[in-house]
């Protein structure tokens, strides 16, 4: 009987890595999926223009990604700025997505960790995102990780 976990191979802790140019089309198939779930129709432009930003160094916009085995199951966003209560910047994870099948595998965790890191090499004084209320899978993880905050977000 296999006791693996769906989306883990081989027993191994999946550990995320920055997006390289060669990633395009996994990271644009975890994308369209990304934008499926939260049901975002976004143009190519839009598409074009974010993969850009993420390879060009003049932003201040990272991308991640986690690889199950041989395929790459998750990949993030995150970005730096400044904040008017504290010294240091924030850090925003933007985006985070993974595979339905890699999700109890470790792979979103890898993917906080890493920004987690990245925010401490940039001695940013806090990490923040947002998810939908009913995305429980997600918040089951964010639970153990993060702490929930009392604001509300509203958007225009």
């Amino acid at each position: 009987m296999n006791s693996t976990p769906p989306g883990v191979t081989s027993g191994a802790k999946p550990r995320a890595r920055p997006l390289e140019p060669a990633d395009r089309a996994a990271w644009e198939r975890l994308w369209r999926g990304y934008l499926t779930f939260y049901e975002q129709p976004l143009s190519e432009a839009i598409t074009e223009r974010t993969w850009a930003r993420l390879m060009d160094p003049q932003f201040d916009l990272h991308g991640l990604c986690v690889h199950d085995g041989d395929r790459m199951a998750g990949l993030c966003h995150y970005l730096f700025h400044p904040s008017t209560w504290a010294d240091g910047p924030y850090c925003y994870l933007e985006d985070l997505f993974v595979d339905a099948d890699a999700r109890v595998g470790g792979c979103g965790r890898a993917l906080i960790e890493a920004v987690y890191a990245a925010a401490d090499d940039r001695k940013a004084e806090r990490v923040y995102w947002a998810t939908q209320e009913g995305n429980e899978t997600a918040r089951k993880l964010y639970d153990r990780i993060a702490r929930l905050t009392p604001f509300v977000q509203y958007a225009r």
